[in-house]
């Protein structure tokens, strides 16, 4: 097929998005928390969230109008005000409410995994940082004058999303027995609410201080 790479340059991105898929960020915070709280359900639904951001994404910078949006200072500027917001939503709601969350799946209904779900996609899709990431990493690997480019930029971006819900669903299932025993202890889990909010606040700072250049 015209749209795949060759494989040297398919390898080394496969081996790169496996490096940037450990790296520590709001989304994968995101549903380690949901993991401490509610078990290996409610973090794979906050997983399959924060893919289907990217997915989003990734449709986006196929089709060419992630470029757009990053011309746009004033748009960028409003996803990062947003964005910003919810992330500091998020870790004031872990401080003000965290102890009083279920702390078992049967626990747990379906606005909760609906919340889980909804979370992940709003950690990546109001990320304005996510659309310079396809504007900068994709393009590495392939050509600017390459018929194919969108062919291959939906490729690519499809298997970064792969090789990421791959490496971050190891990390939930290891991190699965550990949490289980974490949510025996109320401490514990408070101390987990408040690393959480900080990483959150980190994270919006982050986010702030980003450029769309």
């Amino acid at each position: 097929m015209e749209i795949l790479p060759s494989l040297p340059i398919l390898l080394g991105f496969v081996a790169a998005s496996a490096m940037l898929a450990i790296t520590p960020g709001p989304d994968m915070a995101f549903f380690l928390g949901r993991t401490a709280r509610g078990g290996r359900r409610l973090g794979f639904l906050a997983l399959l969230g924060a893919l289907t951001g990217l997915l989003c994404h990734a449709l986006l910078a196929a089709l060419g109008l992630s470029a757009l949006l990053a011309s746009s200072a004033a748009v960028f500027m409003v996803l990062k005000i947003v964005g910003c917001g919810y992330l500091l939503w998020l870790g004031l709601q872990a401080i003000r409410h965290g102890a009083t969350l279920p702390t078992t799946e049967q626990d747990n209904g379906g606005n909760s995994a609906l919340s889980a779900y909804l979370g992940g996609v709003a950690i990546n899709l109001l990320n304005p940082k996510i659309v310079m990431f396809f504007l900068t990493f994709l393009p590495q690997f392939v050509g600017p004058d390459d018929p194919q480019a969108s062919g291959k930029t939906l490729f690519l971006s499809l298997l970064f999303i792969a090789v990421g819900a791959l490496v971050c669903g190891v990390i939930i299932l290891s991190a699965e027995r550990f949490m289980a025993a974490c949510r025996t202890n109320r401490r514990v889990m408070r101390v987990l609410d408040y690393v959480f909010a900080g990483l959150m606040g980190l994270f919006a700072g982050k986010l702030l201080l980003s450029t769309s250049r």
